[in-house]
């Protein structure tokens, strides 16, 4: 993909979103469910979409919110309904229909007391701490954010009991439910209106960033950043990581600067993204322009996308860090440095996450739990204290506290931008200077993801590809050693991941875009990269037409 001329520079006026015209569209424009693109449909990251294109409209929501209460009902979840929001233009509206329904339905909600931005791990972090020691009555949450998409986008995403996103069995139920009112016309919906719905007796406010935040202690030691004295900058990129920022520098003695208080639906402070797009992407260092700009002033300086589950970690001399490097050096330093975890703790990434984890999972003797691509399948080994660390290539993590007992179970921006900080203050040595000697340890991979365009029919190929069904025998001129359609630890990738003595490629299907994805990495520098990333179109592109044929 070409680097847009605008990337890493502040948008221009036409880049900018029509805030007033979007929010007409969603409650103007009525999708129609006989057309696919308009129908409630769960990914990995819950229901996204536009209310331009009507793929995110006020019809959509009420759909959502009357299954889930419906999913409840089902299932006996009667406790509370943690509902947060972040700070795209449609979270807002999409907040307050929501409530309308849930009121209308008798469910205890709870809201941010500041009427504010919530962060997704708040959110299960919120769950969690409500649920412990109880086995009824139990809670959970609903957060609407489409985590750092471009500001047009809506999102909305479902948190169980166990805190962390829905598995597919839940997702698939209010899916379908939901699109069955959709076609009804939402003729057994329930709903108030949103000042009734604020002012009812279910509706409750609740401290979601003094809990947090309170607690972060528990998770990270915060006492030996406070001892080192050192100079930390954040950028919350706009989003809901803000009132957790400004509450963690004003309440837990740190010197750390929030270097941007704006919160605006347009994000016109943003730098552009590489395809000149806006986009909150804490680990683009096109959309993080403005911070790595700043990195000579801070000892470590970090941001967060949109809903605060990213973490984008800046040192003075690695600039941004690549995901997966700061993946690695966050697994390294954790277990070698909470005494209180079980010696059984493990390490769960994702299939299309850097093989350096894998390195290090194996010298420091702990269980490697690789999975397909997605947070939910970290959830039960964060929830039972099998998993010490869960974390995905695309910024995504968290991890246990402290006495090995379960933080969130959903990806956690901050507690892995204020691990950045621990690490460097206990050892003296900043997460780039670790990435290094990593390096040194086990060799300096280079790792790259591209898109390449595939139709409907392509991906849906790919999707179901089989090892059988790929005729390559080599990659990069070495032999495949292992071709997978599943990952090692259960559940299948959704496309395939090819390996070789020095390398790997992996093929996804994208869920929102006619694409598919390539991962590649090689252990033997870039020009070996590049070879595999060829020979995995090829391979690829083989694969989709012979499937083709077949059909």
């Amino acid at each position: 993909m070409k680097v847009s001329p605008l990337a890493g520079k502040l948008p221009p006026a036409e880049l900018l979103l029509d805030v007033a015209r979007l929010v007409r569209a969603y409650y103007d424009e009525r999708p129609d469910p006989s057309v696919a693109e308009q129908r409630v449909a769960f990914g990995t990251s819950g229901h996204r979409g536009s209310a331009f294109n009507r793929a995110f409209n006020e019809a959509h929501i009420v759909a959502m919110t009357q299954a889930i209460c419906q999913h409840r009902t089902a299932h006996g979840i009667d406790g509370p309904l943690f509902l947060a929001k972040d700070t795209h233009a449609l979270s807002e509206p999409a907040f307050s229909t929501t409530l309308e329904v849930l009121a209308a339905n008798g469910v205890e909600v709870m809201i941010d007391a500041a009427d504010g931005p919530t962060a997704t791990p708040v959110l299960s972090h919120a769950i969690l701490t409500y649920n412990h020691g109880r086995k009824e009555h139990l809670a959970d949450g609903i957060v609407i954010t489409p985590s750092h998409n471009p500001p047009e986008d809506g999102g909305y995403k479902y948190n169980p009991p166990n805190g962390g996103p829905a598995d597919t069995d839940v997702t698939g139920w209010i899916q379908q439910r939901a699109n069955e009112l959709l076609v009804a016309g939402l003729a057994d919906v329930r709903r108030v209106a949103l000042a009734a719905a604020l002012g009812a007796a279910t509706t409750h406010k609740h401290d979601y960033t003094g809990a947090y935040v309170g607690d972060l202690g528990a998770v990270v030691d915060l006492d030996v950043i406070r001892a080192a004295k050192l100079k930390l900058g954040v950028h919350p990129l706009g989003g809901a990581s803000l009132p957790i920022w400004n509450a963690v520098a004003e309440r837990c003695g740190l010197d750390l600067e929030v270097v941007d208080q704006t919160i605006d639906p347009t994000f016109r402070f943003m730098t552009v993204d590489r395809d000149g797009k806006i986009r909150m992407d804490c680990s683009s260092p096109y959309a993080m322009a403005s911070l790595i700009g700043l990195k000579d002033r801070f000892d470590v300086a970090f941001g967060n996308d949109t809903d605060a589950d990213r973490h984008g970690v800046v040192t003075r001399g690695a600039g941004l860090l690549n995901p997966n490097h700061y993946l690695a050096v966050a697994i390294d330093y954790l277990f070698a440095h909470r005494p209180g975890w079980s010696a059984g703790a493990g390490i769960g990434k994702t299939i299309v996450s850097s093989s350096m984890i894998d390195r290090v999972a194996a010298r420091l003797g702990r269980k490697l739990v690789e999975v397909p691509v997605g947070f939910k399948w970290f959830v039960s080994g964060l929830l039972d204290g099998s998993l010490g660390f869960g974390g995905e290539e695309s910024a995504g993590a968290s991890f246990l506290r402290r006495d090995g007992r379960v933080w969130t179970t959903d990806k956690d921006g901050p507690i892995l931008c204020l691990l950045a900080a621990e690490m460097t203050a206990r050892t003296g040595r900043d997460p780039g200077e670790r990435y290094d000697a990593l390096t040194r340890e086990f060799g300096a991979p280079a790792y790259a993801r591209i898109d390449a365009p595939a139709t409907r029919e392509q991906k849906e190929i790919l999707k179901a590809l089989s090892p059988e069904r790929l005729g390559a025998t080599r990659l990069a001129g070495e032999e495949i050693e292992r071709t997978l359609s599943n990952a090692p630890a259960g559940g299948a990738i959704g496309g395939i991941k090819v390996i070789a003595k020095s390398g790997w490629f992996a093929a996804r299907p994208s869920g929102t875009e006619e694409i598919y994805k390539i991962y590649a990495e090689s252990f033997d520098g870039e020009a070996h990269l590049h070879r595999i990333q060829d020979d995995a179109q090829a391979i690829v592109a083989e694969a989709m037409a012979a499937g083709i044929k077949v059909r």
